[in-house]
């Protein structure tokens, strides 16, 4: 009974919503990463550059953007990023190495960033995020950036350069 009555309080606010809440300009923002995307970045201790893809699309009637990155190795992750009038933008990262991420960001001059702060396992605080910047349709550079010093100094630890790949027609 008491959710059937928890129901019927919630229907007036549905039948009163916006008819079309995913229609927001600031959706547009990251709108450019709409895609199938080759990626490629630098190796490490001597490994030969790195490939992977990444596609991402519009779900949820176009409020949300769906990722679904793979690399090499097998890794494999995917993310959910929304954008709300009272949240503004967020992203929520899972992946097959047991991650877990949450982030909050926006767009920034010519570009996107998604950051959070975190713990690391010897309660040293960081600071992480994720930069979108050169975009152009067919192309933007990515970087995971860490610091150590409340944001005053970044350390770019994985910068990714991104294609759309050419048989690519997703985009808004």
């Amino acid at each position: 009974m008491t959710k059937l009555l928890g129901a019927l309080l919630i229907l007036p606010a549905i039948a009163h919503a916006d008819p079309k809440p995913c229609q927001a300009p600031e959706l547009e923002q990251l709108a450019f990463w709409v895609g199938d995307w080759d990626a490629t970045w630098p190796g490490d201790k001597g490994k030969p550059e790195q490939h992977g893809h990444n596609r991402i699309e519009r779900v949820l009637d176009g409020c949300a953007f769906e990722e679904h990155f793979t690399g090499p190795d097998g890794f494999a992750g995917t993310s959910l990023s929304s954008w709300a009038p009272r949240t503004g933008w967020r992203q929520t990262w899972v992946d097959n190495q047991a991650a877990f991420m949450d982030f909050t960001g926006g767009k920034q001059g010519d570009g996107f960033v998604f950051g959070r702060d975190t713990t690391k396992p010897d309660g040293t605080k960081l600071k992480q995020r994720m930069v979108f910047k050169n975009i152009t349709h067919d192309a933007f550079d990515w970087s995971w950036e860490a610091s150590t010093d409340g944001g005053k100094t970044w350390k770019v630890t994985w910068p990714i350069h991104y294609v759309r790949r050419k048989d690519s027609t997703s985009r808004p």
